[in-house]
């Protein structure tokens, strides 16, 4: 929960996506409202100095049937080869991480396998409000899987925090099936019920066999480079900083064109966002003769790869471009 380049808090949050840690994406539809923080609430002497927060600022007491919220964290499908699904070797995983809720009672770690379009969930009980508890739970391996080795997304890891009855009226899967939502979260406690409610999680790991607490190999505590540049792969940013300008110049074209490499390459060719140096989205800023003029111009072409950017605005002068970005390839 280290890095959170969107930024450290996000407030009014009613529509899914992703907002201040990195990796970590919000589920919602139509169950309160929340804040989200990259918070220092951590549990003690384990290592860690971040934490991910949901904070409950609008209650719902009573979810509609289609109502969810969850956080869910997503696997390239091309990085879980080692796994085997789909064949007599299927490996187990085991899960492990340390999260405060502000309800005891059953909660839900759901496993959606996208390409086979299967899913397992597996409940764990928080035994004491408001109080870090660490959890580990065994997932067996699936043996009627299928995960294409592409990178797209091949697993998605999900936390509820609460659901209606769409996702919680069946009978839970505990075992690998085809994918039935009825079974998803079944016991589910509301932890969006009252607006004093926060839900805190760090320190998600997931090895490869089956562990106990005795077992499970240490967390790996990474750099914080090493974080950022693995971060970076599926969203890098420029902006909001209105200091960090790119500059460039023209080519003699008609058309101001500024090339840019990313920090790293993408997963995929990713979805611009192009700012000035104002925070304007979809405009440039000129800078003539190397000045720091504020003529905003439109964005007239953005062509986005894997590793680059170029940027075209549409004024022919003879002149100098600043921009700011942000590049979204996530799952």
């Amino acid at each position: 929960m280290q890095v959170a380049q969107r930024g450290t808090s996000t407030t009014g949050i009613t529509t899914s996506g992703y907002y201040t840690v990195d990796r970590f994406a919000v589920t919602i539809s139509a169950l309160g409202t929340w804040t989200q923080t990259q918070d220092t609430t951590v549990p003690t002497a384990k290592g860690f100095s971040k934490s991910l927060k949901m904070d409950c600022t609008t209650a719902d007491a009573s979810p509609a049937a289609g109502d969810l919220v969850l956080l869910s964290y997503k696997i390239e499908a091309q990085d879980l080869q080692l796994l085997k699904y789909g064949t007599s070797s299927a490996e187990a995983v085991t899960l492990r991480f340390h999260v405060r809720s502000p309800k005891t009672g059953t909660h839900i770690v759901h496993l959606y396998q996208n390409d086979g379009n299967r899913h397992i969930s597996k409940a764990y009980t928080i035994s004491s409000a408001n109080t870090y508890q660490e959890v580990i739970i065994n997932i067996e391996g699936d043996t009627g899987g299928t995960t294409n080795n592409d990178n797209a997304c091949g697993l998605q890891i999900e936390f509820y925090l609460a659901a209606g009855s769409n996702s919680t009226s069946g009978t839970l899967a505990t075992s690998w099936a085809g994918y039935t939502q009825a079974n998803s979260a079944v016991g589910q406690v509301n932890c969006a019920d009252n607006t004093a409610n926060n839900f805190f999680i760090t320190g998600l790991q997931m090895e490869v066999g089956e562990y106990d607490a005795t077992t499970m190999p240490p967390f790996q505590h990474e750099l914080f480079g090493d974080n950022l540049s693995r971060c970076r792969r599926y969203f890098e940013s420029t902006q909001p900083s209105s200091n960090r300008r790119i500059c460039g110049f023209n080519e003699d074209n008609g058309q101001k064109c500024l090339p840019v490499d990313f920090k790293t390459s993408k997963r995929a060719n990713p979805t611009m966002i192009i700012f000035d140096e104002a925070n304007t989205s979809g405009k440039l800023t000129t800078l003539n003769g190397g000045g720091t003029g504020t003529n905003n111009q439109a964005v007239a072409l953005v062509l986005a790869y894997v590793d680059c950017v170029t940027v075209f605005s549409n004024n022919g002068t003879n002149s100098g471009i600043s921009f700011q970005y942000t590049a979204d390839a996530e799952l």
